[in-house]
């Protein structure tokens, strides 16, 4: 009978989430402005793709915050900032404007992107399951593979967690 070890340190081992190494799907959605934005046109460049929730939520807000704060960072390691909800862009154009925000907000009405991403789950709201936005993350390098993601993300320290992932990728060089 072959040994399968420790069952606990079975289940301390991190499954690797099956977009891993993948290529990254597509993405053409409006921004802001209503203009049209591809993923595509990032090629060349690392991509920090994040899905949120709702715009001018608690969570959501400070999520966006902390990406905003480290943009010019982000920059500096060649990767661009994407944040996606199901907003409309008329709704993403006020959270800008409340927040003083300068992450680049995509809106996903139909959550078409949101579910090629996986991200489109059921929650728990009120005691009752329902389908929404789940808060997750994906660094997609410049082929257009995805490279790492982050499920059900914690907001606090995110945004520096994902900086020091694409650090790390990049050899530790700025």
């Amino acid at each position: 009978m072959a040994s399968q070890g420790h069952p606990l340190l079975i289940r301390m081992v991190p499954a690797v989430d099956p977009f891993v190494g993948k290529p990254a799907p597509s993405v053409c959605l409006p921004d802001a402005d209503g203009k049209e934005v591809c993923l595509e046109s990032f090629r060349g460049k690392w991509v920090v793709l994040y899905f949120y929730p709702r715009d001018n939520t608690p969570g959501c807000t400070l999520e966006a915050i902390q990406f905003s704060a480290a943009l010019e960072k982000f920059a500096e390691l060649g990767a661009q900032v994407i944040g996606v909800s199901t907003d409309s862009p008329e709704s993403h154009v006020k959270f800008t404007e409340k927040h003083n925000l300068t992450v680049l907000l995509l809106s996903d009405t139909s959550h078409r992107v949101i579910e090629a991403y996986g991200s489109w789950r059921p929650k728990t709201f009120f005691g009752k399951e329902i389908l929404g936005t789940s808060r997750d993350t994906f660094l997609i390098d410049p082929e257009g593979k995805i490279a790492e993601v982050w499920r059900k993300v914690s907001v606090k320290g995110h945004a520096e967690a994902v900086k020091e992932a694409l650090l790390a990728r990049k050899g530790g060089k700025e």
